[in-house]
């Protein structure tokens, strides 16, 4: 047998098993996004061509299904409190999308969370380990950028991508290298660890390299809340020079709000539901 229709069979058997494994699952009624890939296959294919391109596509929804599902499973029952019943399947979707999509840039298996849904008096932060499901630390508090917010303790309610804004930027981010951070609080100069990020939410945050926003500490951070930052999702000080360097060369960074243009456009995000 040729080795394209070799291929080709098999990609048809195997959205073969999807359609039958949403049928006779015990939730087989809803009809999610597991399910849609596999019925588009029925119904649309017209050629080996097309029915191989649906197929593959039907089995890699379900298989990031499956990951964000076990992520949930393991991990939702104790973040809690949330803004919104997304957020951590946003923050996880996208995770695992880009991984699948960019598994060489995925260097690492940590990713840090931030729920810019809760105000800066309560600790909104996790650093999660993907590959065990575990939490690696959090919950934590993290500082939000001043642009985001009228007031130094408070809800932001103002995201954005642009230069000079100093606004907090939501989506997916990749980390790269840790430097040496120097920045100014309170009229004082002061050193940290920093760690630069490259936004990969087209739109809403892939500005973040040129605008200079990077994870890193500050004193204006505590225990209990924290300061505004230039749009950067700062923590203590001390913190960061813990779990900044497990993060570098190749850990994610999400960061979330119940905002509904950017749930609903970002393409990481989209299809978390």
């Amino acid at each position: 047998m040729a080795p394209g229709r070799y291929l080709h069979n098999v990609l048809i058997g195997a959205a073969a098993v999807v359609v039958a494994g949403a049928l006779f699952a015990p939730d087989h009624t809803e009809s999610g996004p597991v399910l849609r890939p596999a019925a588009t296959f029925v119904t649309v294919a017209s050629s080996p061509a097309d029915s191989t391109l649906i197929a593959s596509s039907a089995v890699s929804t379900n298989v990031l299904a499956l990951q964000t599902k076990a992520a949930l499973g393991s991990l939702a029952s104790v973040v809690r409190p949330l803004s919104h019943p997304r957020a951590l399947a946003d923050a996880f979707h996208s995770y695992f999308a880009f991984k699948a999509a960019h598994p060489a840039e995925v260097k690492k298996p940590f990713l840090y969370f931030v729920d810019y849904g809760l105000p800066s008096t309560a600790p909104r932060g996790y650093v999660f380990d993907m590959s065990s499901l575990k939490i690696v630390d959090g919950p934590f508090t993290v500082a939000h950028g001043r642009g985001s917010s009228t007031t130094k303790y408070g809800l932001p309610t103002r995201f954005s991508n642009a230069l000079g804004s100093a606004a907090t930027s939501l989506g997916l981010y990749l980390a790269k290298a840790t430097y040496a951070f120097h920045g100014h609080a309170g009229g004082r100069a002061y050193s940290s660890l920093g760690l630069r990020l490259a936004g990969v939410s087209e739109g809403f945050n892939d500005n973040a390299f040129a605008r200079g926003v990077v994870a890193h500490g500050a004193p204006y951070v505590t225990a209990t809340k924290a300061g505004r930052s230039e749009g950067c999702p700062a923590m203590e000080s001390t913190r960061a020079k813990r779990l900044l360097p497990e993060l570098a060369d190749g850990g994610m960074v999400f960061l979330f709000a119940p905002d509904a243009n950017w749930m609903n456009t970002d393409p990481w995000v989209a299809g978390a539901e």
